[in-house]
């Protein structure tokens, strides 16, 4: 008689192991509706099909770095802000990935770049696809730090192969004649290959002044900026709305 031990062996064997912990369950479960033979294993197999995507996905999410889990139905709508919804949707939407395009947040500070785009981000991921989120100071620095350590090429494969490449915070401070040349290199070789999510406190009308070298710039600005969707964000900044003596006097 095949006990539920002999069931676990097997299932490892078969790289089902996944399923051992809900099995007596199931069982349960099984003969408690008196189940056929193909609506049980219809219902395991779900199961593991549910525990695999629910892996993949903290995979994926864990690869992409993310500051947190945003979520585009928790973004705080009630906060002042101007926004085009219909654009912002139809990112939303994702088909910008299937058409290699980008997309761009642009806005004052604090007014939600960095949770839109993450929650962009974490749309994209549950759907399948891979994602890297970095501050663009970050990036810059790893550049600089992989080509002091002989590792350039493993670091830029890092954020040339991602489905979508998040840069958070473009346009901070101008760009040196390296990291103007790092950037060119990375719009270009991933132009019309993947797709960028950038945010700004700059509009993009301004980003070629932050390039050392104007040409490189203008080639970098020309690929980027007209296959993007650019998504201006105006109002007060709602962190202030966060602050402490702000919490403070609501409760009184």
């Amino acid at each position: 008689m095949t006990t539920l031990t002999d069931l676990h062996a097997l299932l490892k064997r078969l790289k089902l192991g996944g399923l051992a912990p809900s099995l007596p369950e199931r069982l349960a479960l099984a003969r408690r509706e008196h189940l056929d033979y193909i609506p049980f294993l219809e219902m395991l197999f779900l199961d593991e099909i549910a525990r695999r995507d629910q892996r993949g996905l903290d995979h994926r999410l864990e690869r992409a770095g993310f500051e947190g889990i945003c979520r585009l139905e928790d973004f705080d709508w009630t906060a002042p802000l101007t926004v085009d919804r219909r654009m912002l949707d139809e990112v939303f939407a994702l088909r910008f990935l299937a058409t290699h395009d980008n997309a761009v947040f642009v806005g004052p500070v604090g007014v939600g770049k960095t949770f839109l785009v993450q929650a962009l981000g974490y749309a994209a991921a549950r759907v399948g696809h891979s994602v890297v989120f970095t501050r663009a100071d970050a990036l810059l620095k790893a550049f600089s730090q992989a080509r002091a350590d002989h590792s350039l090429d493993k670091t830029f494969r890092r954020y040339l192969v991602p489905d979508l490449l998040i840069i958070d915070d473009f346009g901070l401070r101008r760009l040196n004649a390296q990291e103007s040349t790092d950037l060119y290199a990375l719009i270009v070789e991933r132009h019309r290959r993947s797709s960028f999510a950038i945010t700004s406190n700059r509009s993009v009308d301004e980003w070629l002044g932050l390039f050392d070298d104007p040409i490189l710039g203008n080639s970098a600005l020309d690929r980027l900026a007209n296959a993007s969707y650019q998504i201006v964000i105006e109002g007060p900044s709602y962190r202030a709305k966060l602050a402490p003596h702000r919490r403070l006097d609501a409760m009184i």
